[in-house]
């Protein structure tokens, strides 16, 4: 075989881009045995294919390796779009259902009309003492000063960023460099209709520091510019040029751009989405499940399933842009990230209704052999509730972590000076940050111990 497969790479060669790529042995199997069956005369370059298919497959082609590792402490940093605790909760919500093996704490630190320069300022106090494992920044809106750009704004920024980047790399800490957002091309600066174009100019410089900043430091970056913008006009090319992408001032986005945002930030981060697999045999009526999942019982297309993981679940409908139901079609966030699979293999029939909580659809032989992924085929699902209890949780817990960081913590900046030599206003002001970071960790127990199995049936009826 290998004497006829001529210019085609060889299993050593192969094995050699799976190690270099961090693949699993069973994906290097994978790659082999589609090598094994191409045709005499394939090209090499439809080979090296094969490999792309089955490291895109497994959601390990752009990631070789997730930022975060089991136990981290996640700080998510920014200005008043952070502060608006959205994409964060976003953030905090996937990574607590979706990754609950994880176990990923997280903490918002956001702060209104916030600069790149003022958090270097504050990130020793506010941000060390916590001992974060990754840090996610996003700068750049207030840094652009809203205005054309201009070289002395992108030098403060890149200025402030390095601070930051510089100190927390010292902290042993990563940087997921993220890019500023978007302003909305039509509810911002409504009086001056094309600035902007001249602002998201300046933004997108401003996003390419952060990339150049992110490479020079090894560190990885999130695009949430090109993100925001590539939705952005592909909803409204859809829904409207008035249907707001920015959020109703062109500049806090609703949950539909916040959405956008930490699709970016987790996408960094390196997690693949692969949410786990069922597989369902009608030939022998049995069902196998994994990552997070496990067949209860059932026979005859009809099985019980328990999940101790969840996918992601929406908000809204398909136009409001106060949810986030209307954005899913303007980027792969459940193809990236929310894949939940249903296999469906021995079918008779040429078609299936497939009944998944109380919604029902009907599929292909096809489609259902190759797997569809039920978070996006049914967004209304036994897991809306349950998850939406998480989220709810991690809303008040973010919130808490707002008043603890400007109601208290930032405040023991202007304190040692004035004690500088007084232990016992020092002892008390370290015990009050302990006892504050105490009630947080709480907090986020309860928002981990949110995350309770989740029984439900999956029901296949082949069409006659």
């Amino acid at each position: 075989m290998d004497a006829k497969l001529s210019g085609v790479p060889s299993a050593n060669q192969l094995q050699k881009t799976v190690n270099s790529s961090k693949l699993p042995t069973r994906f290097f199997e994978s790659v082999i045995l589609m090598r094994s069956q191409l045709p005499i005369c394939c090209s090499a370059r439809l080979c090296w294919m094969s490999v792309i298919l089955v490291m895109s497959a497994n959601g390990l082609f752009v990631s070789a390796e997730t930022v975060l590792q089991k136990g981290d402490r996640l700080a998510i940093v920014g200005d008043s779009i952070t502060e608006q605790k959205q994409y964060s909760k976003f953030i905090e919500t996937y990574l607590l259902a979706c990754y609950p093996d994880m176990e990923i704490q997280s903490f918002q630190f956001g702060w209104g009309g916030e600069r790149a320069p003022g958090f270097a300022n504050r990130m020793e106090n506010d941000l060390v003492p916590w001992k974060p494992d990754v840090v996610t920044t996003c700068y750049g809106m207030n840094d652009g000063s809203y205005r054309a750009y201009e070289p002395r704004i992108g030098k403060a920024y890149e200025d402030g960023m390095r601070l930051i980047i510089d100190r927390m790399k010292a902290a042993g800490a990563t940087v997921v460099v993220g890019s500023p957002g978007v302003v909305d091309s039509a509810t911002w600066n409504r009086n001056n209709p094309n600035f902007d174009q001249v602002y998201n100019e300046n933004l997108g410089k401003l996003g390419a520091i952060a990339k150049s900043l992110a490479e020079e430091n090894k560190f990885p970056h999130a695009n949430v510019f090109d993100a925001m913008m590539s939705a952005m006009v592909s909803a409204k090319a859809d829904h409207g040029d008035d249907y707001p992408v920015a959020g109703g001032d062109g500049v806090h986005p609703g949950p539909n751009g916040h959405l956008i945002m930490a699709y970016a930030f987790l996408k960094a981060m390196g997690l693949n989405g692969d949410l786990g697999t069922i597989t369902i045999d009608m030939k022998t009526g049995k069902a196998t499940a994994t990552g997070g999942h496990r067949v209860l019982g059932g026979n005859s297309g009809a099985f019980d399933i328990e999940s101790t993981r969840y996918p992601f679940c929406f908000s809204g409908n398909e136009k409001d842009p106060n949810g986030t139901v209307s954005i899913l079609q303007h980027f792969p966030f459940n193809q990236d990230l929310n894949r939940f699979t249903l296999v469906v293999k021995n079918l008779e029939s040429d078609s299936a209704n497939v009944t998944f909580g109380e919604a029902t659809k009907k599929f292909s032989r096809q489609q259902l052999a190759n797997g569809i992924n039920l978070a996006a085929e049914f967004l209304n699902n036994p897991f809306v509730e349950p998850f939406n209890r998480v989220m709810n949780e991690v809303a008040r817990k973010q919130g808490q972590e707002t008043s603890m960081i400007k109601g208290f913590i930032t405040h023991f900046r202007q304190l040692p000076g004035q004690l500088k030599e007084d232990t016992e206003a020092t002892a008390a002001m370290a015990t009050l940050r302990k006892k504050l970071i105490e009630s947080n960790d709480a907090a986020h127990a309860t928002a981990k111990a949110a995350v309770q199995p989740v029984q439900y049936k999956i029901l296949i009826a082949p069409e006659s």
